[in-house]
């Protein structure tokens, strides 16, 4: 869900993966990552991210609203 809203916002700029790694100063492959939802964003990650697509955070994780977050997280061995 994240990867998707990002790779939304990405797009609707008009911004790369490329371009977007440069700006965040991240990797091309870690970008392409996140996307496709395997890499998992910390903090500090969606705060630069929000910084390179001049964006508010809660732009880039409104899709977790209304979601029961409980069905997101692994189960724990």
């Amino acid at each position: 869900m994240f990867g998707a809203r990002l790779r939304e916002l990405r797009e609707a700029r008009g911004e790369t993966q490329r371009a977007l790694a440069d700006a965040t100063g991240f990797s091309y492959p870690y970008i392409s990552n996140m996307e496709r939802g395997i890499k998992v964003p910390s903090l500090t990650t969606l705060l630069r991210l929000t910084v390179a697509l001049q964006c508010d955070v809660t732009e880039l994780v409104d899709v977790f609203n209304g979601r029961d977050l409980r069905k997101l997280i692994p189960k724990q061995k």
